[in-house]
């Protein structure tokens, strides 16, 4: 059922909305044995521990400390901090076409996104995409990351709508509750075709 309130901004998330991520895409192929594939995803290069560079930690102070305490798996540490864009495959099937959709229908796009500072600047400047928004949060700048209501202060103070009449996705469960608790209108993204039909419902697409 479509959450009643008239819609000013549509404001994305961009990990698993936007583009595919996963740290296995990247140490795959470095560490062909599946079994010490899981134990370096479950121990090592851990996404909680990725997600300490989302809130504002410098790679250099991450990779050196994860270093010490696993000295033997420091190239594949070293690697997740050059090779990080290859943890994006590419975009969410489906996701783009719905970005551009939007902006040429002249609906104000904004993003709020965990993402590292420094893989951010590494990162976006290649995606044309983020060319349609007029402004994006990044946690790992800001030292603030979802799911605290902090960002989504910040973020209404940046875009300049009140949360009621904006309209937040994001695939992670907690961020949905999160935003919808600090009174923003929320999709839980699982696809854009379930997107799509929402946008649809509420009028910001044709039907």
């Amino acid at each position: 059922m479509a959450e009643a309130g008239r819609i000013e901004a549509v404001v994305f998330d961009v990990g698993r909305v936007l583009f595919e991520w996963d740290l296995r895409h990247l140490f795959a192929k470095l560490v062909p044995d599946e079994a010490e594939l899981d134990r370096v995803l479950a121990d090592v290069v851990t996404e909680q521990w990725h997600f300490e560079h989302d809130q504002g930690r410098t790679l250099a102070e991450m990779t050196a400390e994860r270093k010490a305490l696993f000295p033997g798996d420091a190239a594949l540490i070293d690697a997740y901090a050059a090779r990080f864009n290859e943890t994006i495959p590419g975009p969410v099937a489906g996701s783009l076409e719905i970005v551009a959709e939007l902006d040429a229908a002249g609906v104000p796009l904004f993003a709020i996104t965990n993402f590292g500072a420094e893989f951010w600047d590494g990162f976006a400047p290649g995606q044309p995409v983020f060319d349609r928004f007029h402004d994006i949060v990044v946690s790992g700048r800001e030292k603030l990351a979802k799911p605290d209501p902090a960002i989504f202060a910040l973020a209404a103070k940046r875009f300049g709508h009140v949360p009621e009449h904006m309209f937040f996705i994001d695939d992670n469960a907690a961020n949905i509750d999160a935003a919808r608790a600090c009174a923003w209108q929320v999709h839980h993204f699982t696809g854009a075709d379930e997107l799509r039909a929402d946008l649809e419902r509420r009028g910001l697409l044709p039907s």
